[in-house]
């Protein structure tokens, strides 16, 4: 599968305010073609710091990815999850 993915690991502090920011979040994604491959489920922690909530999208290409997260949907969907949560995310380049 080609495209690109966006990882993200999250610790929600905020839940009321974190669920304005999903729903945002899932509108801005899949208005970009993006669809989610995991979204917070159970998951084994081996290494590095953990965040309870993981989540991964897959987005056609690092250009759409990239779109969705400067898009002012998803820009207003992160005013909700400043001081909700903390976040690591990285977009990055699948391969063939």
């Amino acid at each position: 599968m080609s495209g690109a993915y966006w990882i993200a690991h999250v610790t929600v502090t905020d839940d009321v305010a974190y669920g304005k920011y999903a729903a945002l979040a899932t509108e801005a994604i899949t208005a970009h073609g993006g669809r989610f491959l995991a979204r917070g489920g159970p998951s084994i922690q081996k290494e590095g710091h953990a965040h309870p909530r993981n989540v991964v999208a897959h987005f056609p290409s690092l250009d759409a990815a990239n779109t969705c997260y400067e898009s002012a949907t998803y820009q207003e969907a992160m005013s909700h999850a400043k001081g909700a949560s903390q976040r690591d995310l990285v977009l990055v380049e699948a391969v063939e």
